[in-house]
């Protein structure tokens, strides 16, 4: 189900797609972008809460956590009929930074990230077993979709967990939303 595009940030026009989780791999590793493929260890019920679900991951949450210096882990979650789904989307839409890490791994359900490096936009459709860390201070937004279904485990160096600094650019609106991308195969 993963799938990276990468676009020309100018006139979105799509210069590579990719399949093959380790070729997404290589080619987000040349931005300094990590993307790897967990497995549970034990296979989780849709309802998993907090604790079963880092447990089911512990020893890759236990590894990025020392090699990282990460100081807190969560699980959150966000279905369909969430009251306030459109809310928590469109906090993510706009183009932003973080002082921190943006890591996510994705237990359930999917969700597109758009990174934006030197004059390209990288669209990485992640779903169940991905696992992306974007680094810190590199513009992107997120894309959860109109029914967002998703579970993510999230890691943070700072205890103050997720700070935007949004750029003002409105190059989001140029590009497909989630659910576009995914209806359009694009």
């Amino acid at each position: 189900m993963s799938r990276l595009t990468i676009h020309d940030d100018r006139d979105g026009a799509v210069q590579e797609r990719f399949r093959d989780g380790a070729d997404i791999a290589r080619e987000l590793a040349a931005i300094g972008v990590r993307f790897e493929r967990w497995e549970a260890d034990v296979e989780l019920a849709p309802d998993a809460d907090q604790e079963t679900v880092l447990a089911a991951y512990r020893e890759p949450v236990q590894r990025l956590m020392e090699e990282y210096g990460f100081q807190s882990v969560d699980v959150v979650s966000l279905n369909p009929d969430h009251p306030e789904r459109e809310t928590f989307r469109n906090k993510f839409l706009s183009e932003h930074t973080h002082g921190d890490f943006e890591v996510r791994f994705f237990v359930a359900g999917s969700g597109l990230f758009y990174l934006h490096v030197d004059s390209k936009v990288y669209l990485v459709l992640c779903g169940e077993g991905d696992l992306i860390s974007v680094p810190a201070n590199t513009t992107h937004w997120f894309d959860m979709g109109a029914a967002p279904s998703f579970k993510c485990i999230r890691l943070f160096t700072t205890p103050e967990g997720w700070v935007a600094d949004f750029t003002g650019s409105d190059i989001a609106s140029r590009f497909p939303s989630m659910d576009e991308y995914c209806g359009n195969n694009v």
